[in-house]
């Protein structure tokens, strides 16, 4: 967590009643915007007046969410959290289990004759959890740089990139500071030099400087120690300043760009005929085994 410059006014213990009110607003944010992080939701309570917008109301904010999920307050999946998963093969009890969850999970390709191919990148692994709920749903590869991505990870994504025989196009979500607006030309010059063939189209999606006054986002001081901050004017905002409503907004027009609706409601029905057909290979498995 970055700091945020000690606070001129003297850090004192919240009363019940000032407690209540935060816990009321973050019960309020996160239910009108889950999956969202703790880091939106604390950005969401500075702008609400709720919390300082200093370290001490960061570590507030997720001490005091931490106390209302485990009292059962506040629901846990409505805090998103992509930095802590689990490596396990996927097993079934047997045949019958394996078709009845094919059959709810079954997704047509979206994709597969579509005239472009597109991707989601995004520079922090935390808001995973809230992007991939647009790009799950229409079927988009989500890809986290968390910072700087490694040249293995760059060389790659380029390769599956150059597989593409037709136009590619990438938007990309990070930061508004001296890396986070250096991160997506790196990104970009990677990914041309090792898929040169590849038609690829970049664009920063947010934050952007327009997003910034247009939507009165509330930023944090620039670091001084970035080696990059002696070129970069202003304060720097975080992506995570954007409300989790419009980032999934956002994330979703970049998508519907490129989609065929009528293609994606013929799509959908087929899908549906399908998971029913699978459905009914289960039922009859079930019924020989009997």
């Amino acid at each position: 967590m970055t700091a945020y410059g000690a606070s001129p006014i003297k850090r004192t213990r919240s009363t019940a009643a000032e407690l209540a009110t935060l816990h009321a607003a973050l019960y309020e944010y996160a239910g009108q915007n889950y999956p969202v992080t703790v880091r939106q939701l604390f950005y969401a309570m500075t702008v609400q007046g709720h919390a300082p917008k200093t370290e001490n109301g960061y570590d507030l904010v997720g001490r005091e969410l931490v106390k209302m999920r485990e009292r059962h307050a506040l629901p846990f999946h409505w805090i998103a959290d992509n930095t802590r998963w689990q490596r396990k093969p996927v097993t079934y009890a047997g045949i019958e289990e394996m078709l009845d969850i094919t059959a709810q999970t079954y997704r047509r390709s979206l994709w597969i004759e579509a005239p472009a191919h597109v991707e989601v990148w995004l520079e922090k692994d935390a808001l995973a959890g809230v992007l991939v709920e647009e790009t799950r749903r229409y079927d988009v590869p989500l890809m986290v740089t968390r910072g700087y991505p490694s040249l293995t990870f760059l060389h790659s994504a380029a390769l599956s990139i150059a597989e593409q025989a037709r136009p590619v196009h990438i938007y990309y979500f990070g930061d508004h500071d001296p890396s986070g607006v250096d991160i997506p030309r790196k990104v970009e010059e990677g990914l041309k030099r090792y898929a040169p063939a590849a038609q690829i189209h970049f664009e920063r999606v947010a934050v952007n400087e327009e997003q910034i006054r247009a939507w009165n986002l509330p930023g944090r001081p620039t670091k001084a120690t970035d080696s990059r901050a002696k070129t970069f004017r202003g304060e720097s905002v975080e992506v995570d300043a954007i409300p989790p409503l419009q980032l999934r907004e956002l994330t979703r027009g970049c998508i519907e760009r490129h989609l065929d609706q009528r293609r994606l409601g013929q799509l959908q029905r087929i899908e549906q005929e399908e998971r029913g057909q699978l459905l009914e290979i289960a039922r009859m498995m079930r019924g020989g085994a009997a």
